[in-house]
């Protein structure tokens, strides 16, 4: 019989692209992939570890699988492989911190997957050990020849960019987990959109660390941040909006929807870029993380306010029938009052047409972590609670003015749509009559929003 892996995927889009990556390695080598971990040879956890309840949620997991193949003598034979950044994060510890663990893998390390697999089988755990394979600096980065395993619905895809940050957010570990920021090609990233749409994938997500710095790796003299301009960007090279331009010039029925942009690295050549191209969404995801000055500096976005608002206001402006989705940190290290009035102020007179709030996670090896006057937990679950009303309040406005409009939708399940203003596992939902073919663009009328969704006919 051909070995049989289970896997389960922890984390955000660009973990599971990884998680695919995997799976085509090792289908490739002639191993089948099981629902039932309980029936698997080697059972691969790839894990998250961006913020201190993914590493809960990533370690509670191993162990629930550890304490599983203990109890249960038909898995006593059973291998776990730890994948992801978790392993490449605390890779000097985690096989001392569980030595239960068969495997670690490194994210440079999801294309040796099958090979690691064949020398876990064979290898004694309580003589030889744990086998880590973790090497110190991500390096890799996926190209339209990588074997990859879709784990999404047919009509639906990721799309890795580049991989890595140049940034140094004083909050943020992922450069220190996911090394400096890598761009593919354009010929790479639009090929395999032609495979993807031949697969009969009708919406394209892309996604990076950044995906606002495409290209700019590559730039002969670019400073840290490139000022917003009205010239034209891909004259210095491949960039975002000559990819945008590119994949809209496909033929095909599909969205391309833009997932982690940085409000530091917009351009007016790429607002107009979406503005011009019917097939890219008219859907921006740009984490803002504040608006005061005072924690933009401590956070050291790159930004400042009155550049933000003058950003956010041109893209209104310059993209018809636009939905801005962001997010805002709560509870920074030296927040004050004042700080959290001037959000809370901002949040409910721009009114985002969808929006998230997080409360400051503390996390080892950032620069923030070493900062003084980090706020009580009872103030950072008060300031969440105030901006979460607000957040709350402008979403039943943005679904009221909502009412009536035309809306073309892509069934994603029975019953169930979203439009180019919702992206898959993180905006809300539109109800459609129960007999839409699923996989399909349809177009229908608003009529009616519970909460954060929508009720179409």
């Amino acid at each position: 019989m051909p070995t049989q892996i289970g896997l389960i995927s922890l984390g955000c889009a660009k973990n599971l692209i990884d998680s695919e990556i995997m799976l085509g390695h090792l289908q490739d080598e002639g191993m089948t992939l099981i629902p039932d971990p309980e029936l698997a040879d080697a059972l691969i956890i790839n894990t998250c570890s961006f913020i201190d309840v993914a590493k809960d949620e990533s370690v509670g997991t191993i162990i629930e699988a550890v304490n599983a193949r203990q109890e249960d003598p038909a898995r006593e034979k059973q291998k776990i492989i730890v994948a992801g950044c978790l392993s490449q994060r605390f890779q000097k510890d985690l096989p001392g911190l569980l030595p239960e663990v068969d495997a670690f893998i490194g994210l440079d390390q999801i294309t040796d997957v099958a090979s690691i697999v064949r020398k876990t089988l064979n290898r004694n755990l309580e003589e030889e050990g744990s086998l880590d394979t973790v090497t110190e600096k991500s390096r890799y980065i996926p190209d339209y020849t990588t074997p990859r395993f879709r784990l999404t619905p047919q009509h639906m895809a990721y799309l890795k960019i580049a991989e890595g940050c140049n940034h140094t957010c004083s909050f943020c570990i992922i450069p220190k987990i996911r090394g400096q920021h890598r761009s593919r090609t354009q010929e790479s990233i639009v090929r395999e959109a032609k495979g993807l749409i031949a697969q009969g994938v009708k919406e394209i997500n892309l996604i990076s660390q950044d995906t606002t710095y495409f290209g700019m790796d590559k730039w002969q003299g670019l400073g840290n941040r490139p000022k917003p301009t009205s010239g034209v960007d891909s004259t210095r090279g491949e960039s975002l909006a000559s990819l945008l331009r590119e994949l809209n010039a496909l033929e095909g029925d599909f969205w391309i929807r833009l997932l982690y942009t940085h409000p530091a690295h917009w351009s007016d050549e790429l607002i107009q870029t979406i503005a011009d191209c019917p097939k890219v969404a008219r859907y921006v995801d740009i984490p803002l993380q504040h608006i005061s000055d005072h924690m933009l500096g401590l956070m050291n976005r790159k930004t400042d306010g009155a550049y933000i608002r003058d950003l956010l206001q041109r893209m209104r402006d310059g993209i018809p029938d636009l939905c801005i989705r962001t997010t805002f940190i709560t509870g920074f290290p030296g927040e004050t009052q004042e700080d959290h009035n001037e959000l809370l102020e901002f949040i409910q007179t721009f009114k985002f047409e969808r929006c998230g709030i997080f409360q400051y996670s503390k996390e080892e090896g950032t620069r923030a972590h070493k900062m003084d006057n980090h706020i009580h937990h009872g103030t950072k679950k008060k300031r969440h609670r105030e901006l979460t009303s607000a957040i709350d309040q402008v979403a039943q406005e943005v679904n009221e003015g909502q009412l009536e409009k035309n809306r073309r939708v892509l069934v994603e399940e029975e019953g169930i749509a979203r439009s180019m203003w919702d992206a898959p596992d993180i905006d809300g939902r539109i109800f459609v009559p129960i007999d839409s073919p699923v996989g399909e663009f349809l177009d229908v009328q608003i009529k009616d929003h519970r909460g954060y969704d929508l009720v179409a006919s």
